[in-house]
């Protein structure tokens, strides 16, 4: 099996689609209006399912986290210290929720957390060099 992306099930397709695509620059795939959307980020396939639709479709009902879902985080990388600060700034003023304001851990990383509008934990962060696999 190849891991093919990485899917979130949203209630607001419209409001999680501004965010990914206007705020964080994801790329979207096709039409807004569409049940199930695809967005790319760097060669990163990214899916937003309507929960309704899903649960139509498998036939069964699913309980979801309310507030900041702390089940799973989006890790967003950027090559510079400063990058993470001006990322944290700028998302939040366009909307995102601050959840960590920057801060450099003790194992030399410099991180922050914001939340998207359904909750869902964002990392923004950065080792100090350019990023690589």
């Amino acid at each position: 099996m190849h891991l093919d992306g990485f899917g979130l099930f949203v209630k607001d397709m419209s409001a999680m689609i501004r965010f990914y695509r206007d705020v964080l620059g994801f790329e979207i795939k096709e039409s807004e209006n569409t049940e199930n959307v695809y967005l790319l980020k760097d060669g990163t396939l990214f899916l937003l399912y309507g929960r309704k639709d899903f649960e139509r479709m498998t036939n069964r009902q699913y309980s979801f986290a309310k507030g900041i879902n702390g089940h799973s985080e989006i890790a967003l990388y950027v090559d510079t210290f400063e990058e993470v600060d001006t990322e944290f700034d700028r998302t939040v003023k366009l909307g995102a929720r601050p959840v960590l304001e920057p801060t450099t851990e003790p194992w030399g990383q410099r991180t922050c957390y914001i939340a998207d509008p359904e909750g869902n934990l964002i990392e923004i962060g950065s080792f100090g060099k350019p990023f690589e696999r």
